[in-house]
């Protein structure tokens, strides 16, 4: 399933499109588009937070030059979606029953649900 991240600042529920990075050793701020991946450092913004970002004196701020471009899904997304689609059109997801047969199985790729013993 794709999922949009959202701006990481308190009460924004907009769509990130910029990530924010610190060199704290340079005392810089870093606002790029946004990263592949989310990672534990950084910040992803909407356009309205990283175009308005402020740092505290002393510190300079780097920005991306232009309009932040709208984020790529990743292929991993486009193929979660694909599989979903091709699960929910099967018709063989039905209940089967093991070898032994005393106990009833669904499966779905390769997750398997057991029924609680009663």
């Amino acid at each position: 399933m794709m999922h949009v991240r959202r701006c990481t600042r308190t009460g924004c529920a907009r769509a990130a499109v910029a990530t924010l990075t610190y060199a704290y050793a340079d005392l810089t701020a870093v606002v790029g588009p946004l990263a592949s991946y989310a990672e534990p450092h950084s910040y992803d913004l909407c356009e309205e937070h990283a175009v308005r970002l402020t740092v505290p004196r002393g510190w300079e701020v780097m920005r991306h030059v232009g309009e932040f471009p709208s984020p790529i899904p990743h292929a991993d997304d486009l193929e979660a979606l694909a599989d979903a689609v091709r699960e929910a059109g099967r018709a063989d997801t039905a209940v089967r029953s093991t070898e032994a047969g005393d106990a009833l199985t669904g499966r779905r790729g390769h997750l398997r649900v057991v029924p609680p013993a009663h």
